[in-house]
């Protein structure tokens, strides 16, 4: 009876309640019909979501155009975009499973461009060596890409031999650091050639190399990118220690 009070607004009077009493306690088969048809829900039995917000693109079939991104949009741009719309309307489960579907699609999309990118990017560079000329695919023949951490090892070897050198560079010369640059890209070198003589002499060819193209690289550096302590020989046994660091890093 309190359901049908809260239905009905119209049977909120005394004369009504009662006359309804009086008729749900009657034997009469019309009378029960009628009650029977007049009958509804409880205010109570409502769904909760009801009352909550719906997301106005829960129908969009476009991804992009659902989330409110750009085709080009990034991964950071889309998580944006999605914990920015599940805010709203997480409360509404068939709008936050509209949202969490074009988000994932959208992930997707984006994971497998950057794996074509990467793929298309290794593509074009087997192709450039292969359509390169039969000196340059010799020269390729000679070297090798070890494991990062050994190139990272090694970096920071003669990083540090250099920033030695620019230190000591106002009182000496750069003589001992470069021997001590040339004694470890031998110990690497013999390390592959199991040879001591092969890896003195490309050692020393290293250094020979490495010496000469500093000397004709020098002048032509601006003054102004240089420090005034800075002499020749020190530049140029910056640039040996480069090719010492190639050499004993990358030569097979």
């Amino acid at each position: 009876m309190a359901c049908l009070l809260l239905s009905n607004p119209s049977l909120s009077s005394p004369f009504l309640a009662k006359k309804l009493s009086i008729s749900a306690n009657s034997k009469s088969p019309s009378t029960v019909r009628v009650l029977s048809f007049r009958s509804s829900r409880c205010v109570g039995d409502s769904h909760y979501e009801g009352n909550t917000p719906t997301f106005p693109r829960i129908n969009v079939q476009d991804p992009y155009r659902r989330l409110g991104v750009s085709i080009d949009a990034s991964e950071k741009e889309i998580w944006s975009s999605r914990n920015f719309l599940l805010a709203q309307y997480a409360p509404h489960e068939r709008s936050a499973e509209s949202i969490e579907l074009a988000f994932e699609k959208l992930l997707m999309d984006s994971f497998v461009r950057t794996k074509k990118r990467k793929i298309n990017l290794k593509s074009m560079l087997k192709k450039q060596v292969q359509e390169s000329p039969p000196w340059f695919k010799n020269l390729l023949g000679f070297v090798e890409v070890p494991p990062t951490v050994i190139i990272l090892r090694r970096l920071f070897l003669f990083a540090f031999i250099a920033g030695w050198s620019i230190m000591n560079s106002a009182e000496t010369g750069p003589a001992f650091q470069v021997a001590i640059s040339l004694g470890a890209c031998i110990y690497f070198l013999n390390g592959k050639k199991k040879s001591l003589a092969k890896a003195s002499m490309i050692g020393l060819g290293l250094l020979v190399a490495g010496w000469i193209c500093g000397s004709f690289l020098v002048p032509a550096i601006p003054a102004a990118l240089l420090h005034p302590s800075w002499t020749l020989e020190l530049i140029t046994s910056l640039v040996a220690y480069v090719f010492l660091f190639l050499g004993c890093t990358f030569l097979k």
